[in-house]
């Protein structure tokens, strides 16, 4: 038996193809993950089974994924944050969350599998990766 439970990720973008490909990855890959395209679906579902680790898009409409990690991180100082975006005006919205005291993680747009990987097993303290190479293989663009 593992002593360590599997992390819970929660995968935001409101572009459906974008979350659920992303969240297949990670279920093979040795993770619990959870996909949504609307932030505030997200945010909800947190309350009552908060994730370890959230990836979100950054550029979604009605909440952007700043907000949504700023909001999860108020919530759940505990949980992990890693956002990803295809626009170059994102800079500017991370240096806004600094400003405020939020130092995120960005992947920028597209991304492949292997390299979400291996930031993930970066993440300090975060979420441990147990992924299988084959799986990594998989060339996902998710470019806007």
């Amino acid at each position: 038996m593992s002593s360590s439970p599997v992390p819970r990720i929660f995968v935001v973008d409101d572009e459906y193809v974008i979350a659920s490909t992303l969240a297949v990855i990670l279920n093979r890959n040795g993770f619990s993950a959870r996909c949504f395209t609307r932030p505030l679906e997200a945010l909800a579902a947190a309350e009552s089974d908060p994730p370890d680790l959230l990836i979100s898009d950054v550029a979604m409409p009605g909440l952007s994924g700043i907000d949504l990690a700023m909001q999860i991180r108020a919530r759940h100082p505990e949980c992990r944050i890693l956002l990803f975006s295809g626009h170059a005006a994102t800079l500017d919205l991370l240096e806004g969350a600094r400003d405020q005291g939020h130092d995120f993680h960005l992947l920028q747009k597209p991304v492949h599998p292997s390299e979400l990987l291996a930031e993930l097993a970066t993440l300090s303290n975060g979420v441990q990766s147990r992924s299988r190479q084959h799986d990594a293989r998989v060339n996902l663009c998710l470019a806007r």
